[in-house]
């Protein structure tokens, strides 16, 4: 099995040094940005009894803002591309702060779909994505664990900010905690100020070359994996990089001749539909069946606990020998995990009541941590760094479709059977399929792979070895040119 993409950047990354500090910012700005649309379902309740609405309609708020915060990837990346991370991040934290606090002077629902969902959902994908790009500058040998450790700042966030949700409303009422918390999200530009620039040294490509006696040896090797690489022998995990417009830099659609790609992106298109709709919907459930608001709260801060040590936990377990060269598979069994978790849930809950629910939310929270710890992890891994930005870009904007329209389905389900159970067993069919789906795929995509790089080296050795005879002919023929000179020297000298 082929190991892991290596980043042909140019240049060395640190793994280390200030990229601890880029971490500590991703960390805060990923927190929010995954945190923050699960964190307002507390006020869900509320706000549905405030503006006499439905389930399915409320469910439009998280749903719009996670939709934008996905399809905003694309300009997102556009965006760090030209100017780096660091702008970018601080005019996402402005964006989501202002909008959250606008949306506290709201009248009607669709100035919450507008304020809270469009424009900060956009702020959001202003936070995340740059995010996850510097990482990937940064971090090449300790890459899993680095993404680990900033994605766990979901799980941190929603753990805290579960609770204070519900203390904000108690004392404040939704108006007012959504002021407030215009207020705290503004905490994103001081982790976008964290995210410097890396300083590149540039990696030299034998420098000896010029003077080595084997100069040509080398030229002509080189010449043939170019000439190998230009007849497509070299497997599509190292990607050839095209000159081009603004077209081939800003959409990369060369992405979607990759085989891999293509394999993560049927998958998780499948996956989203049923991926935040069970953490969406966890509070209303446990307040729907008698459980008191606090305690409802509680489950999303339990679930927050477990995702919390789960990430970076899976991220180290990632990043061992034994995994990392087949984190396609384990991907695969964290998605086919979640599946199984929300087809028992409801089991659980009839059965247990509020201890099953607990049950749950731990063995989801485990689920869901494995999951976003290596979501975009193996992205990087298919496509390598230097191709990520363009290729999460174009995977969030084409998973805002699922996003969007996963919860309100959700909740329509709630609406017609008056019943969570349904929404839940839709859900782990939802991701249960897409995690069998992408470990048979992977199975066979690393299998092609190990053809395609036996018949890279077959072919490698073989013009290195037409190579050696040519040069072996030259010289010789070199040889007995120099002979008859000499030959003909002598003569005339006699």
């Amino acid at each position: 099995m082929p190991p892991a993409v290596k980043a042909n950047l140019g240049y060395t990354p640190p793994d280390g040094g200030w990229g601890w500090a880029v971490v500590f910012g991703a960390f805060i700005s990923i927190g929010f940005s995954y945190a923050f649309p699960k964190s307002l379902t507390i006020y869900f309740k509320e706000i549905q009894k405030y503006f006499t609405v439905s389930y399915s309609e409320i469910a439009w708020v998280s749903s719009i803002m996670l939709a934008a915060m996905y399809a905003g990837g694309k300009l997102s990346s556009i965006l760090v591309n030209r100017y780096g991370s660091r702008p970018v991040v601080i005019m996402g934290g402005l964006m989501v702060g202002v909008s959250m606090v606008a949306a506290s002077f709201g009248t009607t629902i669709m100035h919450l779909y507008l304020l809270v969902g469009v424009i900060g959902g956009f702020g959001l994908s202003f936070n995340l994505q740059p995010s996850l790009t510097i990482i990937g500058k940064y971090f090449q040998v300790k890459r899993p664990m680095a993404n680990g450790l900033a994605m766990a700042g979901s799980p941190v966030f929603l753990f805290t900010l579960a609770p204070l949700n519900q203390f904000l409303f108690d004392n404040f009422g939704w108006r007012g905690a959504f002021m407030i918390l215009g207020a705290i999200v503004m905490n994103c530009c001081v982790a976008g100020a964290l995210m410097r620039p890396v300083k590149m040294k540039t990696v030299q490509k034998d420098p000896d070359a010029a003077t080595n006696g084997t100069t040509t040896e080398k030229a002509g090797a080189t010449e043939g994996i170019a000439n190998l690489e230009a007849g497509g022998l070299l497997s599509d995990t190292e990607p050839k990089q095209k000159k081009g417009g603004c077209a081939d830099k800003c959409l990369d659609l060369s992405l979607f001749k990759h085989r891999g790609f293509i394999i993560y992106l049927i998958g998780n298109v499948v996956m989203f539909f049923g991926f935040f709709a069970p953490v969406v919907f966890l509070a209303p459930y446990a307040k729907g069946i008698g459980i008191d608001n606090y305690q409802a709260a509680f489950l999303l801060s339990i679930f927050a606990l477990v995702d919390m040590f789960a990430r970076p936990g899976t991220g180290l377990i990632a990043n061992t020998k034994w995994i990392r060269p087949r984190i396609q598979y384990f991907f695969s069994i964290s998605v086919a995990y979640n599946g199984v978790c929300h087809l028992l849930c409801p089991f659980l809950a009839v059965h247990l009541g509020y201890a099953g629910l607990v049950i749950y939310a731990v063995f989801f929270g485990l689920a869901f941590g494995m999951v976003c710890a290596l979501l975009f992890e193996v992205l990087m891994d298919l496509v390598g760094a230097e191709r990520f930005s363009s290729a999460v870009g174009l995977v969030t904007i084409i998973e805002c479709g699922p996003v969007l329209l996963g919860p309100p389905v959700a909740g329509f389900l709630v609406d017609v059977f008056d019943d969570y159970k349904y929404m839940y067993w839709a859900c782990g069919i939802m991701m249960l399929s897409p995690g069998i789906f992408l470990f048979i795929m992977n199975y066979f995509n690393y299998k092609r792979l190990d053809q395609e790089e036996r018949q890279r080296q077959s072919g490698t050795t073989g013009l290195g070895s037409v190579t050696r005879s040519i040069m072996e002919e030259r010289g010789a023929g070199e040889e007995r040119t120099i002979s008859k000179d000499l030959e003909m020297f002598d003569e005339e000298g006699q």
